[in-house]
């Protein structure tokens, strides 16, 4: 028989359940901390869907409220009014915007649709436009649905004799607020477009004669 006081020991050990609150913890917190990490990357990729999603209609709406005619330095004012609201997402590194003038191409026939008149893009990011570059659909019905998702004229927009539209497509690398490896790499895309108001001179000038280089084309 052991002697007395360790048996007493052990039996004292056996009851004791201090600590067992600390134990659990340690087990669950890599779980919580796992969910945790999960909502708040899900929060963030909802909240940069959101924010592009307003990027897009935002850009389309200004280039749209520009009367009379339209300028290069119109163009650079709209694009930095789109840097100065996605400071947060950090869109001019990792994204892309491309502002198309879509404008019916006159033609009849089989050849009759729409055409890009002029683009104009910001952003380093390494993305082209999903429906084609300047002069898409002059001579030729290549766009004769217009621009926009989904494969049927009913899911594009298209400008209507005498006007445009102003549409606006904006590319983004997500950039995750813990890790990728929880949603993996994602390109955001969304697209909005507005008709012209007012506005009869659709080409696009240069009174400032800027640079080239100053402007926001897309080469």
């Amino acid at each position: 028989m052991p002697p007395l006081v360790p048996r007493l020991l052990l039996r004292r050990l056996r009851r004791d359940e201090r600590g067992l609150a600390l134990i659990e913890f340690a087990f669950s917190l890599p779980v919580l901390l796992i969910l945790g990490m999960a909502g708040l990357e899900s929060a963030n990729l909802a909240l940069a869907h959101m924010r592009i999603s307003q990027i897009a209609m935002l850009v389309a709406d200004n280039a749209a409220r520009v009367r009379t005619s339209i300028d290069e330095a119109d163009v650079n004012e709209i694009m930095t009014g789109a840097d100065l609201s996605s400071e947060t997402l950090r869109l001019k590194a990792n994204g892309r915007i491309i502002l198309s003038d879509l404008e019916p191409n006159g033609l009849t026939g089989s050849n009759a649709g729409q055409y890009i008149r002029w683009q104009r893009c910001w952003g380093d990011g390494a993305f082209t436009s999903s429906y084609g570059l300047v002069n898409k659909g002059k001579t030729d019905g290549s766009l004769k649905d217009g621009m926009g998702p989904g494969t049927t004229a009913a899911t594009k927009v298209t400008a209507s004799s005498g006007t445009a539209v102003m549409f606006v497509e904006v590319a983004y690398t997500y950039q995750p607020l813990v890790s990728n490896s929880i949603f993996g790499p994602k390109v955001i895309r969304y697209s909005s477009a507005f008709n012209v108001r007012e506005r009869t001179d659709q080409a696009i000038k240069n009174g400032g004669n800027l640079a080239a280089a100053n402007t926001a084309r897309c080469t």
